[in-house]
């Protein structure tokens, strides 16, 4: 796994956690919640090579 992968979704954690508490704070819970859900959708999206690969390996592995 790529190191930059890593660091790519610990900057949308903080970014996301920023702006999730800045919405809060203005009083739209909605647009906190949506947008706490975007970055999670965003992430997974990243993930989903990796997810695959490693699904691959393991039935390679278990020769399935």
């Amino acid at each position: 796994m790529d190191i930059q992968i890593i660091f790519r979704i610990a900057a949308t954690g903080i970014l996301v956690a920023v702006l999730n508490q800045v919405l809060i704070r203005a009083g739209r819970e909605e647009q906190a919640m949506m947008t706490t859900l975007a970055g999670l959708v965003v992430v997974l999206f990243w993930l989903i090579q990796y997810i695959n690969e490693l699904f691959t390996s393991m039935q390679t592995l278990f020769n399935l």
